[in-house]
């Protein structure tokens, strides 16, 4: 190689590296950029002090049961309104994910060096530090939305990753099979037990045949055939929840469906066998809790549990379903909620971002609270079982005792 090849090769090379820093200080600058404008955005979403008028009050005579008029408010007042927590947690989001895309820009950089690369990383720490304290202050709105994401793991998941030989149990030996429900018996670390779970579907084409997780009269009596089976074997029976509810259709009314949840209720509260119950993500009414009378209740970090959904309650309380956002606030539908209130016995972690992103991680996280319960309800007899399980949910609601 000549000497005039040598110093081309060195100049095309400083070259090269002048475009790569070239291009990373210009990531850096419009990654900068983004961070600055969605602090503005945010710092301008903060609701404004009222200002007071400096006109003299209307005095004005009421009488009894009417309301005193209310001044026009300024056009720069009404523009100033603050912001729900749904609105903020949005803004936030697309700044993590601006960051994200940033991060990522900035890993395409061909071969960078030691230097670039530390500034990478640090980047990358800042941002997923920026993702876990996000995720920990969801509001109830958003941590329902993170319930109802269709790629979260069901039952038929948490079948394939924690359990072994599971062999499903079909129809209620009266009238049909209903597939939104998953019972069968199953291994669990070498113990026999028996499933019961909710089952939505990923598609289109699985929803409609698992009628979106809403089940249907035969549904909870397929699901009491099967904890009778394992009442009579001596299985414990392990439950996930994941339905908006029973579903409300005419022709399950028609079969009875008040009539077998509360058959599911009476016969649950009196099982003779540990009953573990966990809240996978959605949690809705009757339905859910027609499978969810057990000695332990345990909700994943991101998942929801109650009477109503926000739609339904802001339906029927404002009129307006577009209220949802302050009926979730309302309702205390959250995990750290439910557990402040004694309605549930623990809190199971999701990974980063939620258990849609790592199911494998997310099922890792369960594996220990299930053992865990299996292992203190096995040393008890079945009397001591039913007890204590009476005893649970008659503690429920006293907060005033």
């Amino acid at each position: 190689m000549s000497k005039r090849q040598i110093l081309a090769e060195k100049l095309r090379k400083r070259r090269e590296r002048k475009e790569r820093m070239k291009k990373f200080r210009a990531i850096k600058k419009a990654r900068r950029a983004a961070r600055e404008a969605a602090a503005a955005k945010l710092a301008a979403l903060n609701p404004a002090k009222p200002v007071l008028s400096a006109t003299r009050p209307i005095a004005t005579t009421l009488r009894a049961g009417t309301t005193p008029p209310v001044a026009p408010q300024p056009a720069a007042l009404k523009s100033a309104a603050a912001p729900t927590p749904g609105e903020i947690d949005k803004l936030k989001q697309r700044a993590i994910d601006a960051l994200e895309r940033d991060v990522a820009d900035l890993s395409r950089l061909s071969a960078p060096t030691g230097e670039q690369s530390g500034e990478i990383e640090r980047i990358r720490k800042e941002v997923d530090e920026l993702k876990r304290e996000f995720y920990i202050h969801l509001g109830a709105w958003q941590r329902l939305l993170l319930a109802r994401h269709p790629q979260r793991p069901y039952t038929d998941d948490y079948i394939r990753l924690l359990f072994e030989n599971f062999s499903e149990i079909h129809g209620d030996r009266n009238f049909a099979d209903d597939p939104a429900l998953i019972t069968g018996m199953a291994k669990f670390h070498g113990q026999p037990v028996m499933i019961v779970g909710s089952q939505k579907g990923r598609d289109t084409k699985q929803r409609l045949a698992r009628n979106f997780g809403q089940a249907k009269p035969e549904g909870y009596r397929k699901a009491l055939r099967a904890i009778h089976l394992a009442a009579k074997f001596g299985r414990p029976v392990i439950v996930f929840v994941d339905t908006p509810g029973a579903y409300p259709g005419v022709d399950a009314e028609e079969r009875g469906q008040a009539e077998a949840i509360a058959h599911n209720l009476r016969e649950m509260s009196r099982l003779p066998v540990p009953i573990v119950i966990t809240i996978t993500g959605e949690g809705g009414s009757g339905g859910a809790l027609a499978i969810a009378v057990g000695d332990r209740v345990y909700m994943l970090e991101n998942s929801v549990y109650s009477v109503i959904s926000p739609e339904g309650c802001a339906s029927i309380m404002w009129r307006d379903s577009t209220k949802a956002e302050i009926a979730a606030e309302a309702l205390k539908i959250t995990a750290p909620d439910l557990l402040e209130m004694k309605l549930i016995d623990e809190i199971v972690p999701e990974p980063d971002g939620g258990a849609h992103n790592d199911p494998e991680a997310a099922a890792k996280m369960l594996d220990p609270f299930l053992t865990r319960a299996l292992g203190e309800l096995s040393h008890l007899s079945a009397r001591q079982i039913v007890d204590q399980r009476y005893e649970k949910f008659r503690r429920m609601g006293q907060f005033f005792a």
